[in-house]
Formats: C-alpha cells, structure tokens, sequence
C-alpha cells in the first residue's frame, strides 16, 4: 500500500491535484443536478390541485436529496478495474443512473473503467456519472476486495479529508503480487476520528463482513448480534439505505420503519440516513407502535415479566373470543308481507364455521351479517324470487339482523378487554386456566379495580397487551421493512408487537446479549426471531470492534462470564490502544477533575453514572462552572459533555468517557445480572480513552475476586 503526501496545487500532474479538480467539477455538476430540479415548472403536468401537491412535495424531497453538505466528502474512494464490469454491475449501475437521471439520454456510463464511490450517485450535463452511488453493483468490489479475491480491481484508492478539503489519498494495487497488504492509515482514520454531534454514517469505512449483511436480500430477516463497537446499529442504518435503493418503488408503497429503544437514542442516530440521501425512513419506539392508552404508571418486575410472557397473547384470545355465544332463538326477517326464519341451528352453523376459518375477530363480525343475509337469500331463491345483491345488503342492515349480530357476536373495545383482565379477578382465573398459575395471576392483577380506561394507570406493559387485543380484533398494517436496534431488552410480547409490522415483510434485528438490561431482557435470538415471527430468520455475529478501544473492551470483557457465558467476546481490530485508567478518587470533585482532564482533547465526553448519582454531579459540575448536556442534546464545540444515567447510556458513543462508581451502577439494579449487564454497557461507550473513578471497591468481577484497580 502506498500513501502521499500534499502535492503542490499548482502541478497538473500531481495525482492529489487531478483528484481536487475531479471533486470541485462533482460539486459543480450536482449544483446543476440541483439547479434543474429547482427549475422545474410543474403548472402544465399537473392535472388538478392534489396532483401538484403530491409533485411539489415530491420535488421538495429531491432537492433536499441533492444538497451539498460541504463537510461531508461527496466521494471517498475510487476503483479502478482492469477489464469492463460484468453485464450485472453495469446493468446495477445504469439503473442507478436511471432513478437519478431520468433525462439522461442513455449515454455510456464507462470512464475507462475508473470508478469514484460515494453517498450518492452524481452525473454531468451529458448524463455521463461522475460519482457512483456506494450501493451500485459496481461500487462493492471497493468494500469487499482483496488480495485473494481482486474481485478484478486493479487499484482501490481510498481519500482523506480536512474539513471538507480532499488533503491526501491511499491506494492498495490488488492485482500487484509484489505489494505487501497494510492496514490503511486512512480507514484507521477515519474509524478513530472524533465525535462531535449525532451519530454519523460509516459509508467510507464498511468492512466486508459489515457489508455482507448491508446488502443481503429484502425477502430474508436478518439478525445480527454484535458486541460493544462492532457497528452493529450504524450496519443496520446502511442496510435500510441499501434496500432504498434497490426495492426503491416497492418500498415506497410499503413503507420502512427504525425502532429504537428511546427517544434520546432515535435522536442519535436519526442524521445517517438522512446523510445518505434517504429521507423517507419513519423512527419510532416501541411505546410509539402501541400507543393506544396514555402510559402513567409502572409495574413491578414480577407483574411485568409476566406480562410480557407471550402466554398472554392466549390469554387475551381466549378472553376476547368468549364473548361469542351461540345463538338460542331463530333471526326472523320481515321484508313487505313476508316473513324469512333462519332457525337457530343454522345460525350456529354459520357462528362455529366463522369461528374455525380463526380471522379477525373484526372481520368475523362484519362478515356475520352478511351470511345470515345469504341463508335468507338461499330461502328467497327457493321461493321462487330473484333477489340480487343490494337485497343481500339490506338484508344485512335489517334491524333483526344486527340485533342477533350484537347478542351473538357483540362489538369488542380492546383497552375494555385488558382492563377487565386486570381488574376481575374471576374474569381473569377463567381464560388464564390453565396458563397462568395463581401467583402470576396475582401479580398481574390490579390491587384496586378501575372504573373507566381514561381513569387507569395503564404501565408500558398493559398498552402492549391493548396492542395485541387491538390486533386480535382488526389486523395491523404491515410495513415493508423494519429495523429493530436494541432487541435484546425487548419482552415476547413487544416482539410480537413489533413483528405485526411486518407480517408481509421483512425485518433486521439488531442488538447484544450481554447488553439485556430488562428483567425480561431476551436469552437467546432463536427465540426472538419466533416471537417477531420469522424463524427463518438468518443469525449472523459481528466480533470485531471498530471504536472501543483494545484496553477498555478487553477490562469489559472481564464481565462477560457472569452476563452471557458462552458468548464470543469482541477483538479490537483497532491499532490505537486506546487511553484507559481505573482511579481510586476521594470525592465528587475528583470525578469533576477528570471530566476537565478529558476535556482538553478534541472531541465529545461523557460521564457515566448511577442514576441516583446524577443529580449530585449535576450540582458538582454546575458548580465548576463546566456546562453540560442531557442524553439526546446535540453536542456543540461550546459544550461537549454529556452527563449520561447508565439506564440511557445503551447506543450511545462518546469519544471519552468518565465512570463513576460502577458499584452504584450495578446495585442500582434489580438483580446482580442485570447491574453487571448495565455496567458492561456503561464501559464500552467510549471511543478513545476512558477513566473509571471510584470511592468504594469495585465490584468483584472487575478485579477478580480483590478490590484493587484491576487495570
């Protein structure tokens, strides 16, 4: 691998110079890719008012697609391949060209086989490409490239850049056996630079494992379990980016989805797509999906482990259905001076046939009616009449007819149904028989009963539980696409909720075992993936960590015998060793010290705690003068710490990072294992170097059994 160093700008034949032109006539031509959409004049195309509505909205979205962010490099990288792409690369990328350049006149795409990749894909006036967009066919050879497996690429140059300036360039000759592989400063780089702001795209950086999953298939779910730093969320975020692109029309139609595990973390992470030219990408939580009720109150660990068990979604069934009955007494229709008797027997026919094709519950009462009409309109036909279907119909509205329709089949309130679960006891007993025992049926029950749904404290629990009765009785949309991050904290039950979303379509499940912080927290993803509903779901595992550095992530590992046993640890890849140090501290003062310690590096920092510790170094820091964020708060280059409670430290980065007291982190728990699985957490947030300050002894599983630093 060779690299440069800055050319003279005023050599033309400087390599570093041809590059800088390149990059300032890209600019040039996607100014003018902007320009034109800006000019568009859409008074003759469209028919009627919604029409333009649809068409200006549409062009608002291309040209905010289009801009130009001057920090952001417009290409990072070049492939220069040493025959002509395969038909299935070229046909990739004229297809791209296609979707971006809808005026191009089909002119040939080939600039003697020279590729520049970037976020996204930029032609000239003649509709000729001058960036390739990362996602195209041609463009992946530059992730997964090798010495082994050219992939015929004979030069894959990578490019650094300072504030937005093109300042150096990296190639590897993959085809050359005398040149040695090295590991690119330039990727290392940029992997390591600081972080200031919101999460970040890793387009430039993607390493083929990472890209193999960003480009698997829109038919398969996929879940990918990968430790602290592997880049298991920001892969993810690039996959739903990927599928834009390549199911653009479907997706369009169905609909893409990011959940994440709380608003602060949505905030994070919700510039990367954006970035990457996709800004039609819904985000939400889980509280968002099942937002039927206002949540007010909260449960305790037993009541809501058992609610989130997915027996109860048996429960609600067999609650929701006994309230169909079997009809006793025949339907006697008056239409004129006759009379038409269904008897009661053939009403039950129809009720047990509804009830064995298992629908809707929904669907089934609004189907009943109408086949009640069809026995009358059998009996009509027998007689001799021509009925037709707007007497089908009326027959269906007739006042006989939906009386029998609300005694046998009686319209169902899904906040009403969880409510009496949870407030009658006897109500409860008789559909839980058999599933649940007598303490589980206590735990969920409410100790005083509630009047109304507008009066009860409904927990986060009970709305999922209204969500499944909610789709018991009337299906749920399903999206095209879903990305679930964070999955290992979510119940059966909340996987239920989120794979009713995608019952047509398909899903990435994203999270780490070892970072299950709910009393609920997930054992294994097989299990998962059959709650969500797709256990043909692919698992594959990320184990190389790309931002916590070696020291820090090999301290935390030290835990991963008591969280999750068996699971393989993460291997820092990266060369920096990372600054790393457990200090022994008298005070929160201390702990203030090394925040201004760490403050002098470039970069973002966070301190860590116990939520209970937070408000007394709230009041420390404030009294230090040292400004401060809460979770979810952009960073600025004015103030660069952020004071972080451990219960919403899971899927954030900061460059560095001060623990405090982990003892307090782990007995701020329930449980052992679940203080041990926060604390991991809380260790492996930073990026480059990281300070653990304590007072009292750190907890065992750090120092081996002795209360010493253990560093």
């Amino acid at each position: 691998m060779s690299a440069t160093a800055p050319e003279p700008l005023d050599d033309p034949r400087a390599p570093l110079t041809r590059e800088r032109t390149h990059l300032a006539d890209s600019r040039a031509a996607l100014r003018a890719m902007r320009e034109d959409v800006e000019a568009l004049d859409i008074k003759d195309v469209a028919a009627n008012w919604v029409n333009a509505q649809v068409l200006t909205r549409q062009i608002d979205e291309r040209i905010k697609a289009l801009a130009d962010l001057s920090d952001t490099p417009l290409f990072f990288g070049r492939l220069d391949y040493l025959h002509a792409p395969g038909a299935e690369r070229a046909e990739g990328a004229e297809e791209s060209e296609r979707r971006e350049a809808p005026s191009s006149q089909g002119r040939r795409w080939e600039t003697g086989g020279r590729f520049y990749i970037g976020r996204r894909h930029v032609h000239d006036a003649d509709g000729d490409p001058m960036v390739i967009d990362w996602r195209a066919p041609v463009s992946q050879p530059f992730y997964r490239a090798s010495r082994k497996d050219p992939m015929d690429v004979g030069l894959r140059r990578r490019f650094g850049y300072t504030g937005g300036e093109l300042t150096a360039y990296e190639d590897e000759h993959l085809s050359d056996p005398s040149e040695t592989a090295a590991t690119s400063k330039l990727l290392q780089q940029e992997i390591e630079r600081p972080r200031v702001g919101p999460m970040r795209d890793i387009v430039a950086t993607i390493q083929p494992e990472q890209d193999e999953i960003v480009r698997s298939g829109l038919g398969g779910t996929v879940c990918v379990q990968g430790g602290p730093g592997t880049g298991k969320t920001a892969v993810g975020l690039h996959r739903v980016a990927y599928l834009l692109y390549a199911h653009r029309e479907r997706l369009a139609r169905t609909g893409t989805l990011v959940i994440g595990p709380n608003r602060s973390f949505l905030h994070y992470i919700e510039q990367v797509l954006p970035a990457l030219g996709e800004l039609s990408v819904q985000q939400a939580t889980v509280d968002d999906l099942v937002a039927h009720v206002e949540v007010r109150g909260t449960d305790e660990a037993r009541a809501a482990v058992t609610k989130g068990d997915a027996r109860m979604a048996e429960v609600l069934r067999r609650a929701l259905y006994a309230q169909v009955t079997m009809p006793t007494e025949p339907v006697m229709v008056v239409r004129g001076s006759r009379r038409w008797r269904v008897p009661a027997y053939e009403l039950e026919e129809i009720v047990r046939e509804l009830l064995g094709r298992e629908i809707r519950y929904g669907a089934a009462r609004e189907a009943l009616p109408q086949r009640i009409a069809h026995a009358v309109l059998v009996q009509m036909e027998r007689a001799g009449e021509a009925p037709d279907d707007r007497v089908q119909d009326a027959v269906a509205r007739n006042s006989a007819v939906k009386a029998a329709v609300k005694a046998v089949w009686p319209p169902a309130d899904p906040a009403k149904l969880v409510l009496r679960l949870l407030s009658d006891g006897e109500f409860l007993a008789a559909h839980a028989a058999g599933i649940l025992d007598e303490d589980e049926q206590k735990a969920v029950l409410w100790a005083k009963p509630v009047r109304s749904v507008k009066s009860a404290k409904w927990s986060s629990a009970d709305a999922v539980l209204i969500d499944e009765a909610a789709d018991l009785i009337q299906r749920t949309h399903s999206l095209g696409h879903v990305v679930l991050d964070e999955a290992q904290d979510l119940s059966p039950m909340q996987y239920r909720a989120v794979g009713r979303r995608c019952t047509t379509g398909s899903a990435t499940v994203l999270g780490d075992l070892a970072q299950g912080t709910t009393p609920w927290a997930t054992r294994s993803w097989d299990e998962a993936l059959a709650h969500l509903g797709k256990s043909e779901g692919v698992i594959e595992e990320l184990t190389a960590g790309f931002r916590v550095p070696t020291d820090v992530i090999t301290y935390a590992s030290r835990l991963l015998p008591h969280i999750a046993p068996g699971l393989t640890p993460v291997a820092s890849v990266r060369e920096n060793p990372g600054f790393f140090e457990v200090r022994a501290v008298d005070g929160v003062a201390e702990v203030v010290s090394a925040c201004e310690e760490l403050l002098r590096n470039e970069g973002s920092t966070g301190l860590i705690a116990a939520d209970a510790r937070v408000p007394a170094l709230a009041e420390a820091l404030t009294a230090a003068g040292i400004g401060f964020l809460a979770p979810g708060e952009e960073t600025t280059e004015e103030t660069r710490l952020t004071l972080v409670p451990a219960s919403l430290a899971k899927g954030l980065e900061y460059d560095y990072v001060v623990l405090d007291e982990p003892r307090a982190v782990v007995d701020g728990e329930p449980d052992e294992r679940t203080g041990l699985r926060r604390l991991y957490v809380a260790l492996t947030r930073a990026v480059s170097g990281l300070i653990v300050t304590h007072t009292g002894p750190l907890p065992e599983q750090l120092t081996g059994g002795t209360s010493g630093q253990g560093s």
